[in-house]
């Protein structure tokens, strides 16, 4: 009962944030409830001007941006840049503190799970007003659209992550095992494959442990000819989003993940404590800009990337997801100067090298290809994983909706639901999906 109380206090106190911000914004910025609205014509101004960015990550991340705005102000001399950062958390707690009283940066970080929040209540740019200054074109267009919020271009995906397998050679060299085809491989050849490496270690070691979050669910859902959203509505159906709620099941049960006990310890794990982390698993299904952390964890640069097992070798399923945008502030008193230093982290060759994969994949084609030449081992693997993926990729998903961003978290708790038999697949996938849609018909 307390859980639940708690979680209704939560809702309510973010939706007393976004109305207040909301109205904030509209009386600060004229937003009149569009998208991007801005009073502020997007032209230089004369003279000197001081913008602000704003980003979260750690130290590494810190370093190379601030490398790349010194280099911005050194070819652009009376714009000068302001730095911000934070954490995940406290990022996005500030972030809406400076939203609502009128003083966002000018140029911030974004993340696609808050994508439609803030580009629905017109906080932020319509980068077309600033096409004389921010140059989109350097990147496929699928994963441009995927920066576009009722219509509108609000933010600039700056890099792009692919979903695929990791798999870590050493493990499989020290089994005596070879990797299977992989070029068209199935679920079932997968899984088959992965109770291999658990049998064969004598649960020593585990195959690999299933996908567990938004982007392996919108990926499942688009390879069995549906979407997982569409709008403000959820529409994967039940059935679908079942079999993806019992896939961890059927691995704890059979092995492939050692134990329900072990899969919950390594859903929960920090990369380091993970049992892929630690060189104890063959196969991660992740992201694949994962690959070098992982590595680096495992202590080995033997790790190679494959693509996702699909049982209908014909489906278009794969897309360029962003890794993170950068936006600019629909409140900003310097839009021009704020899209010319997008321009320059997105598309400038020199600040292509200063910031390197640190946030994923660069999104300009160019740049990714000048990294690539460049790079060596696991680096390289992830920066050529785009052009493995291109022959599968389809249209781009729509984004994911206001009210929707705990989705990961939502996830795990039902997957452990199944997973320790407290919900049928069915019972918890009915359940999931009426949550995420009145958490999104709550925040819309």
């Amino acid at each position: 009962m307390m859980t639940r109380l708690w979680r209704m206090w939560r809702k309510g106190a973010r939706l007393a944030a976004a109305v207040l911000a909301a109205l904030s914004l509209c009386a600060t910025a004229a937003c009149g409830g569009s998208v991007g609205a801005s009073d502020v014509p997007v032209e230089p101004a004369d003279g000197d001007v001081t913008i602000r960015l704003d980003w979260w990550g750690g130290d590494a991340r810190v370093k190379a941006t601030e490398q790349a705005v010194r280099a911005f102000e050194k070819e652009h001399p009376r714009i000068h840049v302001d730095t911000e950062y934070s954490d995940w958390t406290g990022y996005w707690d500030k972030l809406a503190v400076q939203s609502a009283g009128g003083n966002a940066p000018d140029v911030m970080q974004m993340d696609e799970l808050y994508l439609a929040f803030y580009g629905s209540m017109g906080s932020l740019l319509d980068l077309g007003k600033a096409s004389d200054y921010l140059r989109l074109d350097g990147m496929d267009a699928s994963l441009k659209r995927m920066g576009q919020v009722e219509g509108r271009q609000v933010a600039a995906p700056m890099t792009t992550t692919q979903y695929g397998v990791i798999v870590n050679d050493d493990v499989l060299d020290r089994l005596g095992l070879t990797l299977p085809d992989t070029s068209h491989w199935t679920w079932d050849e997968f899984a088959d494959f992965a109770k291999q490496v658990t049998e064969r270690s004598g649960g020593k070691d585990i195959g690999a442990i299933a996908p567990n979050n938004g982007f392996g669910l919108q990926l499942w859902a688009r390879q069995h000819g549906e979407r997982l959203f569409e709008g403000n509505r959820v529409a994967i159906s039940a059935k679908t989003l079942a079999s993806f709620l019992q896939l961890p099941a059927d691995w704890a049960a059979n092995g492939i993940e050692g134990s329900a006990e072990r899969w919950s310890e390594n859903t929960a794990a920090a990369m380091n404590d993970s049992d892929f982390g630690k060189g104890r698993q063959a196969m991660m299904l992740t992201q694949s800009t994962q690959i070098t952390p992982y590595a680096q964890a495992a202590g080995t640069d033997d790790m190679t990337l494959v693509p996702l097992p699909q049982d209908d070798p014909g489906v278009k399923a794969m897309y360029l997801k962003p890794g993170m945008y950068w936006a600019i502030s629909s409140q900003s008193r310097h839009p021009a100067e704020a899209a010319m230093l997008v321009d320059y982290l997105l598309n400038d060759a020199t600040a292509g090298r200063i910031l390197g994969t640190e946030r994923g994949i660069p999104s300009n084609d160019a740049i990714r290809r000048d990294l690539a030449a460049k790079a060596t081992g696991t680096d390289r693997t992830a920066l050529d994983f785009v052009d493995v993926v291109r022959p599968t990729l389809g249209d781009p998903p729509a984004i994911t909706p206001n009210g929707a961003s705990d989705l990961d978290k939502t996830i795990v708790r039902y997957q452990q639901d199944v997973v320790f038999g407290k919900r049928t697949a069915s019972d918890a996938a009915r359940a999931m999906i009426a949550e995420l849609q009145e958490s999104i018909d709550f925040n819309s």
